[in-house]
């Protein structure tokens, strides 16, 4: 772990010592998402209501930079100035390293289309079993953790090999069993359990960052 990182870490838990009993579940899903962009995987995401804003919230984190700048690397730049000339350096200069993810929440043309055709418990499952690869991670936002439609998904995600994250509230529900990591905030009132969850998938996207870029 980076230098950086540690001290990321240990002010967060200073901060939220609510958090302390989940910690290692925390730290666990930092290595989970870790391991997936290392080895060139993707982040899929979705919840409901609240937590589908989660969803994309977690990806707009992720493909952009979020504590860091993320410029490219120098070999980036220059293939872009080689290729386009003067507007390829100015592109370039401009991006950011992004992490992928996606947001199964998004889609909302294929959303009616499969609700309306076939199952609309099964939207982000249909999309986690066509997306998800070995390597990937599939992260679930529920705060009862009895999301049908969210738990569906995280089955698709498994089958087709990715690795679950649930994030949820006390207790964790029906999700936190298929998780290979559960986090459980410490909360079970809705709006309380969404508050601690913006806090911990804003450590984990503002970890994954440290570990991955330089500036």
């Amino acid at each position: 772990m980076k230098e950086r990182t540690s001290r990321l870490t240990d002010g967060f838990f200073a901060r939220h010592e609510a958090f302390g009993a989940i910690k290692t579940e925390i730290l666990g899903a930092c290595g989970l998402l870790l391991d997936a962009f290392r080895q060139g995987g993707k982040l899929l995401a979705c919840g409901n209501g609240g937590s589908c804003a989660d969803a994309d919230h977690i990806v707009g984190e992720l493909m952009k930079g979020f504590l860091l700048r993320r410029p490219l690397s120098e070999a980036e730049r220059a293939a872009f100035a080689e290729r386009f000339g003067g507007e390829g350096a100015a592109i370039a200069a401009k991006l950011q390293g992004g992490l992928p993810a996606v947001s199964l929440c998004a889609h909302a043309a294929l959303m009616s289309a499969f609700e309306n055709d076939v199952d609309p418990a099964l939207v982000y499952a249909q999309q986690a079993y066509a997306y998800a690869r070995a390597g990937d991670v599939f992260l679930g936002l529920s705060t009862s953790g009895n999301a049908e439609n969210v738990r569906a998904a995280a089955m698709a995600a498994k089958i087709r090999g990715a690795k679950v994250i649930a994030l949820t509230g006390e207790g964790g529900g029906k999700l936190a069993p298929l998780a290979d990591c559960a986090v459980h905030a410490p909360e079970r009132e809705t709006y309380r359990v969404q508050e601690c969850h913006l806090a911990i998938y804003h450590f984990l996207c503002a970890y994954v960052e440290s570990e991955l870029f330089d500036e």
